[in-house]
């Protein structure tokens, strides 16, 4: 398949040109778009590898959101934080987005229940794609990702994620004048207990399927997360069995699925104190807290807030080893993740008087991805035409 060929070429090749503002710019290990423009407002985009192989991807699309040149308009973006490999991240980044613009054609709308549908195809896709790899690269059944995705359309804000990656807004008090973080996702991690919890009673006849490994809970002492795209070999018994690793095999087969694809959304409307949003991957949130993170955006000009998140990051991971910043960052791929994930972080401002007249509003189109297979942007036709 192509878009694994790409998942798999050199860092140095997969990435945009150093210096290119259309694109985003290359620092290292880091890649970045410091600013642009969706249709409710400006983004900053920010990338830093730390696995040989980066398995962070992400998109931001704005304008259009369904294949109808009627609409709706709106905004949306993607944070795709893969395990075991590249593959699934990537597979999402090419296709997750086309699957809500047509569940959204259906509807001539957006909904929870678009977003569900997109993502149950994302993975039905992907498991396609499973079964056909499967006699020559039955490792790409111990393949996943962890799906966050944000769309702003209509004056509504929807938020989906399965897996731990993490959105959090920024919202204005006016009577104290501060602004509050409050976490909009819900994560799926079983070192958290309740999430532990209700996995096990999902599993009551099976009183290892979450085991405390090296002081790390894990599902089958194999993964932290609980609900991801793709993980085949947790989720049908048919991918759980020679050639697949030993180490990935379970001893006692399973009748239904371990982990779950299915995201938890939350909706709710824009109110005009929504001041930005931070869609981020785990990396960032395991040195910052959400209010430290909402402090640095809020604190700070809105240019290049994304990169500034994740050198705050990195200070942390250095500070953490007793390390300078200056030496961390000369650690190369592969190593560097002995020190820190990769980290990706995606910034959206939120203007209330673009948010409010979105649906009418015909602003540049942005489509832009950063890391892993593509780093591109372009310059999509103008509102009413297809995306």
């Amino acid at each position: 398949m192509n878009f694994l060929r790409a998942c798999w070429r050199p860092s140095s090749n997969r990435h945009a040109r150093t210096g290119s503002d259309a694109t985003g710019r290359q620092d290292g290990l880091l890649w970045y778009k410091d600013t642009g423009e969706h249709v409710n407002g400006d983004f900053s985009m920010a990338v830093v590898q730390a696995n040989n192989l980066l398995e962070d991807q992400c998109q931001i699309e704005s304008g259009p959101l369904s294949f109808l040149d009627s609409g709706p308009y709106g905004t949306f973006v993607g944070v795709y934080d893969g395990h075991g490999g590249p593959e699934t991240a990537c597979y999402i980044n090419d296709n997750l987005f086309n699957h809500l613009k047509r569940f959204a054609s259906e509807q001539n709308s957006m909904s929870a229940d678009v977003l569900k549908k997109a993502y149950e195809a994302t993975e039905d896709g992907f498991f396609s794609i499973v079964t056909k790899q499967w006699p020559v690269k039955p490792q790409i059944a111990a393949v996943g990702s962890c799906c966050l995705v944000g769309v702003i359309c209509g004056g509504m804000l929807y938020v989906a994620n399965v897996g731990d990656s993490r959105a959090v807004l920024g919202k204005h008090v006016k009577a104290t004048g501060e602004v509050l973080a409050v976490q909009l996702s819900a994560e799926h991690n079983v070192s958290i207990e309740p999430v532990r919890k209700e996995l096990q009673s999902m599993h009551p006849e099976d009183r290892h399927v979450v085991v405390l490994k090296h002081n790390v809970w894990r599902v089958k002492g194999l993964i932290q997360v609980c609900r991801s795209i793709g993980d085949a070999y947790l989720k049908k018994q048919e991918f759980n069995r020679e050639p697949l690793y030993a180490k990935f095999r379970l001893r006692e087969p399973f009748n239904r699925p371990i982990l779950s694809s299915e995201p938890s959304i939350c909706v709710q409307p824009i109110q005009p104190h929504d001041e930005f949003l931070i869609f981020a991957s785990d990396g960032l949130w395991e040195h910052l807290t959400n209010q430290e993170a909402v402090d640095i955006v809020q604190s700070s000009p809105r240019s290049g807030s994304a990169r500034r998140l994740i050198k705050s990051a990195l200070l942390e991971a250095a500070k953490k080893r007793e390390m300078r910043y200056s030496d961390l960052k000369k650690i190369d791929r592969g190593v560097r993740r002995h020190f820190h994930d990769d980290i990706t972080v995606i910034i959206l401002y939120l203007d209330s008087s673009l948010v409010s007249r979105a649906s009418t509003h015909r602003g540049p189109a942005v489509s832009l991805r950063g890391a892993g297979v593509s780093l591109r942007s372009s310059t999509l036709a103008p509102y009413g035409s297809q995306m």
